[in-house]
């Protein structure tokens, strides 16, 4: 049949050129797409301030490979991924500008490499908007510089779901199923469930189509990059159900519970909103969020006119699988959380707007055309502006754990150190010191052995606005810094 499953996955556009063509034409493909990398890496350099310090998540994953700071506790739905990616940098340097710049540059690497698994699926000038689009967002920007996961499962997605088609296409493609297999474990490696919501539809297709070259592909790259994660629950939690099951309770217990208003909430520059309350951004910020599935189905409308629907339905589908668990069942929200859904839906939306454009004999729309290109110029201002309000608020708010830093060296607070309490996490690492909770998701020690620390080592506990000292500390003397009350443990 024309129309059958195979003729979707191997169908190609009209003047489209076949994947393989000479090398010429090959590089001359690529340039397109290392320069919207490029570009990518320095708009980072340029609006994510290199010396923006290290957020609180971020702490946790880099202290785990420096030798300059006590490694914070790792709760149960971290893997070590982030961890391992920044090692060729932390494990020997404190600089957090070195680390800015050599994260914007890798992912402006991981960029180019994501697109060029796209390669003969569709023209590059296709491939070159879908990575413009996906790279201007304020989030992807944003994180790009960043000791976060969220950005390398978006890579790890969109190489995967890119390399599949075309071993689907191609049929004896070892360098594709290659593909396949290190996109599965870039995604496990960062964050092993993101990985299997992306990859559901991709092995429902190989187990109903007996494609088991691919199948192994796939379970393989999972396996390969989760087998960590896997091992380590085991070891510390008590097995592998045993570490879901905290991980779900640490994310405020999975299960159904719509997540999209807190979603919209969170993109006018909120990097946790949790609880997610107050007003809704303008609309103007939340307008391409709304739009943005109507184009990314105006592309696989086009492709299945066009008789190559999978092409643009199967990144479709992944991210919808991807967006689901944090659109429907987790009570909070956090913009980079949907990169790989932005990141796959990219590739539709790309080649929607270029129809919305050009018709089919390649001839400027006279109305549509400008209209695109105004609402393009528009999303770019939008996103530039939220970005540049997200990181002067964020570069505030670590300036204040370094000033709170400072005030507890004064104190006589270093290390080696505790430091326990309200934000201990990125407090602790800012200063030098280990940290310590004795209740809530970074549970990991107990009053007891706080107060015997406390006899050898300096101690501060710290309380927010408002809060009253925990009761190990009630009699330890309280310094106001910033908007917090430290207690310092008085030494024997």
């Amino acid at each position: 049949m024309a129309d059958g499953a195979n003729a979707m996955l191997t169908g190609r556009r009209r003047g489209e050129p076949a994947l393989s063509t000479g090398s010429p034409r090959r590089l001359r493909g690529d340039v397109p797409l290392a320069v919207v990398a490029a570009v990518f890496t320095l708009l980072q350099l340029i609006f994510v301030h290199p010396w923006m310090g290290l957020g609180w998540d971020e702490t946790v994953y880099v202290s785990q490979v420096t030798t300059h700071h006590p490694a914070a506790f790792f709760s149960a739905p971290r893997a070590r991924g982030v961890s391992l990616l920044v090692a060729p940098v932390a494990s020997w340097s404190s600089s957090t500008e070195l680390l800015r710049v050599y994260l914007a540059v890798l992912s402006g690497v991981g960029l180019y490499l994501a697109l060029r698994a796209w390669k003969g699926l569709f023209p590059t000038r296709v491939l070159a908007t879908a990575g413009a689009f996906f790279a201007t967002l304020w989030v992807t920007l944003f994180y790009g510089p960043q000791a976060m996961p969220n950005y390398w499962v978006a890579i790890g997605a969109l190489i995967c779901v890119g390399c599949f088609l075309r071993s689907w296409q191609e049929r004896s493609g070892r360098a594709a199923l290659w593909g396949v297999a290190a996109g599965a474990a870039l995604m496990a490696w960062m964050r092993p469930t993101d990985a299997v919501w992306v990859t559901v539809p991709l092995l429902a297709l190989v187990l109903v189509r007996r494609r088991w070259m691919l199948l192994l592909a796939l379970v393989g790259g999972l396996a390969a990059g989760g087998v960590e994660w896997v091992i380590e629950a085991y070891g510390w939690y008590g097995g592998l159900g045993e570490r879901l099951s905290r991980a779900s309770e640490i994310q405020g217990g999975l299960g159904w519970n719509i997540a999209v208003d807190d979603q919209m909430r969170s993109l006018g520059g909120r990097g946790l909103c949790r609880p997610c309350t107050g007003s809704m951004p303008h609309p103007v910020v939340t307008a391409w969020w709304v739009v943005l599935p109507f184009v990314a189905a105006l592309g696989v409308a086009v492709a299945a006119r066009a008789r190559r629907t999978a092409h643009t339905l199967i990144p479709f589908v992944c991210a919808v699988t991807a967006a689901a668990p944090y659109l429907l069942m987790i009570g909070y929200a956090a913009p980079r959380f949907l990169q790989p859904a932005y990141a796959l839906l990219a590739i539709p939306v790309a080649d929607g707007l270029w129809h919305l454009a050009r018709t089919h004999r390649g001839r400027w729309r006279p109305v549509a055309a400008p209209l695109v290109a105004l609402a393009v110029a528009g999303h770019l201002a939008v996103q530039l502006t939220v970005l540049e309000g997200t990181v002067d608020r964020n570069v505030a708010s670590r300036e204040d754990w370094a000033r709170v830093a400072d005030e507890l060296h004064r104190l006589g607070v270093r290390p080696p150190c505790l430091v326990t309490g309200h934000e201990s996490i990125p407090i602790g690492y800012y200063t030098g010191c280990s940290s310590g909770a004795t209740s809530g998701n970074n549970e990991n020690t107990t009053a007891a052995e706080i107060v015997e620390t406390a006899r050898r080592i300096p101690v501060a506990a710290v309380t927010g606005p408002g809060g009253g000292a925990p009761g190990y500390a009630r009699d330890w003397t309280a310094y106001p810094i910033t908007d917090l009350t430290v207690r310092v443990a008085p030494r024997g």
